[in-house]
This record gives C-alpha cells, sequence and structure tokens, in this order.
C-alpha cells in the first residue's frame, strides 16, 4: 500500500548488531500503550542487489532447492528486517525492544522474483492496536521491482546513511508483508481484539518428522542476520526465560513453506503460537491448503498457516 508520509532513502542496508544493542539499552525507557505515537518516516532502499551466497545458505537452512533464479516467498522478509530493525530500535518507537515477540505475518507475492533482479525495499510501522496482553504493532515491507538508485547506491554495501527524502514510488509492489508484534503489559483494553482459539481442533495430517539440531537457530542467524541472543545458545537464551535456545519464527514459517511449496502468485498467513526449543523434534503437517508445525509427539502446536493463489479465485 501507497502512503503520503515522509520517505527516508537510505544508501545501504543498516547493520543489525548496533540496532539490537541500541534497542536492548533503550528498552527500559519504554512505556508501552496502544494511543503511543509511533515513527511516520518510511525506510527506503532502492537499487537493491541480491547476495546470492547468503541467499544460498538461506536456502539450506530453510529447505528450499538451492540455485533456481527465484526468490524463496518469505526471503524478502529477510532483506526487509534490518530497516524494519532500524525504526522498532529507536528512540521514537514506543514499544521496548526487548521482549518484543513476533506473533503473525502475512505474505502477499504478485509475481516471481528473479534472484538476480534489482529492488527497491520500503518499509514503515503501520500502527499500533490494544491487543488483551499489551500492545501490538504492525510493521509492513514493501518489495517493487526494478527500482535503481541514482545515486549509485546498493544494498549489498554496509553503509547505513540517508541519501535524501524522497516521494512515494509509484509502482505496485511485487511483494509485500505486515508483520506484527506484541510488547506484553498490564492492559485494561477491555475492547482488545479477542485471540484467535489457540490450536485448529483437529491437527492436519502429519507429514513428515525433521529432528533439528542445536546449530538451527545459529545457521539461520548466520544466513539472515538476525542474530537476537535467544536463538544463539542455552547461555544467551536463558536471561530471557527459555531453558535452551529456540528456533527463528520465521525458520519455521519457511521451513513449512518449503515443504508445502508455493504458486508464483501467492498469499501467505501464518501464525506463531509457541517458540520451538532447540534441539528437538518437530512434525510438519498439512492439508487443503493449510500447513502447521507441532511438538514432535503432535501436541503442541509451534505456528500455523496457510497458502493460497493470489489473487483469490
Amino acid at each position: 500500500m501507497t502512503t503520503t508520509t515522509p520517505a527516508a532513502t537510505l544508501t545501504g542496508a543498516p547493520a543489525l548488531a548496533p540496532l539490537l544493542a541500541r534497542g536492548a539499552l533503550l528498552s527500559p525507557l519504554k512505556r508501552p500503550r496502544p494511543g503511543a505515537d509511533f515513527p511516520r518516516t518510511r525506510l527506503v532502499l532502492p537499487g537493491l542487489r541480491i547476495d546470492l551466497a547468503k541467499l544460498a545458505a538461506y536456502e539450506r537452512v530453510c529447505g528450499f532447492a538451492t540455485g533456481a533464479d527465484a526468490l524463496p516467498v518469505t526471503y524478502p522478509h529477510v532483506l526487509g528486517f534490518p530497516l524494519a530493525m532500524r525504526l522498532m530500535s529507536g528512540r521514537d518507537f514506543p514499544l521496548p525492544l526487548l521482549g518484543l515477540v513476533h506473533t503473525s505475518i502475512t505474505v502477499t507475492r504478485r509475481a516471481p522474483m528473479p534472484a538476480t533482479g534489482t529492488y527497491e525495499l520500503t518499509v514503515y510501522v503501520e500502527g499500533l492496536a490494544a491487543h488483551r496482553l499489551g500492545t501490538e504493532a504492525s510493521v509492513v515491507t514493501e518489495v517493487r521491482a526494478g527500482a535503481a538508485s541514482a545515486r549509485g547506491a546498493t544494498g549489498t554495501a554496509g553503509t547505513t546513511g540517508v541519501a535524501g527524502v524522497a516521494g512515494a514510488t509509484g509502482a505496485d509492489p511485487v511483494w509485500e508483508s505486515r508483520s506484527t508484534y506484541l510488547a506484553r503489559h498490564r492492559t485494561t483494553a477491555a475492547h482488545a481484539p479477542e485471540e484467535p482459539s489457540a490450536e485448529p481442533p483437529v491437527p492436519l495430517p502429519a507429514l513428515a518428522e525433521w529432528p533439528l539440531g542445536g546449530d538451527v537457530g545459529r545457521r539461520y542467524a548466520a544466513a539472515s542476520g538476525d542474530r537476537n541472543p535467544i536463538h544463539l545458545h542455552p547461555l544467551t537464551a536463558r536471561p530471557f526465560g527459555f531453558p535452551r535456545a529456540v528456533a527463528h519464527g520465521m525458520w519455521t514459517v519457511a521451513r513449512c513453506l518449503a515443504e508445502h511449496g508455493t504458486p508464483d502468485a501467492a498469499a501467505v498467513r501464518a501464525r506463531f503460537r509457541a517458540p520451538v526449543l532447540l534441539p528437538g523434534t518437530v512434525t510438519y503437517g498439512a492439508g487443503d491448503g493449510r500447513f502447521e508445525m507441532r511438538g514432535g509427539d503432535g501436541r503442541r502446536l509451534h505456528v500455523s498457516g496457510e497458502v493460497a493463489p493470489y489473487p483469490a479465485a
């Protein structure tokens, strides 16, 4: 979707490590609430070229086929994540980065996306909403094809400067997503939207069982750049309340979609239900366009979602 809010054009993808550190330091100062103000600027990164070595590493850890000139349906989220982190780690973002939980994602891909293409990313905070457990932020990522930078900027560079202020790009996105992030806090929001039921009434047919090594989080972190300490090692996960490292939520969705498959033009919806502890064993189930990942015994639901052609028939 196109907005009329100001847009700042970046000269390169921001480095994630300093953003994580900044967000952690500022977290104790945040006072989350649904009515708080939030950053209105759209961050734009033009002239983005794909690092094919990182893409191949991502494909391997998530189970996608390697070598094709096509981006997996979830990979643009990885490309946009540094821009989202720049927004969410800033002083003007009202939710604390520490403890922020990725609760859902919807993805629309309107056409195949060549891995050798050039793209423009746009990321912005769409808004805040009351949740029965606190406050939820919606973050939108848009990808447009063939938008090269007039200044010669490239998204594979390590710089993070702002090249200038740009207006809204006219072309429709070839790919867009909307992620929700929950900050838990005491709330009196009596009219907050009800959560969907914790689990579908009947598990989907189990099609595969996957043993997961303790290094899955580290491998995904190396491929995606998301080195949140809860995903890396038991020692770095325990201060955050986890007995062992936990898998990235976006890895669980990507692994399911690699197995399920998606049309060239697709609409994907997924909801993160419970963390996956590493090492461990999970069960993949699917049927009638839906997919899920459960614990090895089939009881605990970790992620659920659905895939449909776009546009809907």
